[in-house]
């Protein structure tokens, strides 16, 4: 896996762009005392390198009728369906996040549903049939917080390639 150096100006953008992705990059530029372009070309390179995934609005479940937030530890009954498994998570769409985890788990997932009822019926017509010996699920109550990584409280390893390939120093 590839790491690569953050720069000051590179961090200074993933803060503010990660705290409100609409910013308009002249008001970053001007933040950052460089060119509109100057930060139009860095995050196309931050991008094109995989460091940022794109931008996207954040939909609340509960306000669209998902009012339980459930995690499945599931145990399949043949670990190599693995990849076979994955695939068939992909295709329901009340999964949101699927992990291939250490332990005695195969995969953790995350998924949101419309009540306790609708949960059930997931892990009794969605779940189950994909070859599970068993799961065990945790209702989340509430979010205490969700974040992303605090951009600028990072240290940054020494062995890693700058964004131009070369090594940093």
């Amino acid at each position: 896996m590839s790491h690569h150096y953050l720069d000051e100006l590179d961090k200074k953008i993933l803060k503010l762009i990660s705290e409100d992705a609409r910013t308009p990059f002249l008001e970053v530029a001007r933040a950052c005392n460089v060119s509109g372009a100057a930060i139009h070309q860095r995050v196309q390179k931050l991008t094109a390198l995989g460091v940022l995934k794109g931008s996207q609005f954040v939909v609340d479940p509960v306000k669209i009728g998902y009012e339980t937030c459930a995690y499945v530890a599931l145990y399949l009954r043949e670990p190599e369906r693995h990849d076979t498994v994955v695939e068939a998570l992909k295709q329901v769409p009340e999964v949101v996040e699927c992990h291939a985890t250490t332990g005695g788990m195969d995969l953790f997932i995350k998924l949101y549903a419309h009540n306790n009822q609708h949960l059930m019926q997931l892990i009794h017509d969605k779940l189950q049939p994909l070859g599970l010996q068993r799961s065990e699920t945790i209702i989340s109550f509430n979010v205490a917080f969700d974040r992303q990584l605090p951009i600028d409280k990072i240290e940054v390893d020494d062995d890693v390639e700058d964004l131009d390939g070369e090594n940093a120093e």
